[in-house]
């Protein structure tokens, strides 16, 4: 049997090559292909974690400073509410600036998983959305509970688009369109 691969330096199909041991059998799929030194994905890079931590810290810090110093008014809990609307604004214009700029890649990923995963992921908080509305509900106040909720969802998904477009336009106006790096 003669083997037809067109590089000799390249593992056979259904083989995959690693450091001192060339003819390890992995179970493979024939969409992947492994390649030696191939880099490691972003979630389990210690860096990246890293940044995600501290940025999740100082989100969730911030948070916690607004929700402190913003009493609910008339039961309907304003500080959480913004919280969400804002992060989710802020995150649709940050990603939208970050993909005008170019691929997800160098500083561009670092910012992404700094400020977008981590400081806006501790930021916002959807748990503390539920667990209002089911408290609301469970105080009988269910057309406040209603209004949160759905008013949450409705006008952060607005708030994410708003985000995107004032982007879009900045990004535009300077110049910067998809494909160019800064």
């Amino acid at each position: 049997m003669t083997d037809e691969r067109a590089d000799p330096g390249t593992p056979p199909r259904g083989r995959a090559h690693r450091a001192g041991d060339s003819n390890a059998e992995l179970p493979l799929d024939s969409d992947i292909e492994i390649t030696a030194g191939a880099e490691r994905p972003a979630h389990l890079r210690l860096g990246y974690l890293g940044l995600v931590a501290l940025g999740g810290a100082a989100g969730t810090a911030l948070r916690e400073l607004i929700s402190l110093g913003v009493a609910p008014i008339s039961g309907f809990p304003i500080a959480i509410f913004g919280i969400n609307v804002l992060g989710a604004f802020v995150l649709g214009g940050l990603l939208e600036l970050l993909a005008l700029r170019g691929p997800d890649e160098g500083r561009r990923r670092r910012i992404r998983l700094l400020v977008g995963t981590g400081v806006l992921g501790g930021f916002t908080t959807y748990s503390s959305l539920a667990t209002d509305t089911a408290q609301l509900l469970a105080e009988g106040s269910v057309g406040v509970a209603l209004l949160y909720a759905f008013g949450t969802l409705l006008i952060g998904a607005l708030a994410t688009w708003a985000g995107i477009a004032l982007s879009m336009r900045m990004g535009l106006r300077s110049g910067r369109h998809r494909g160019v790096r800064s």
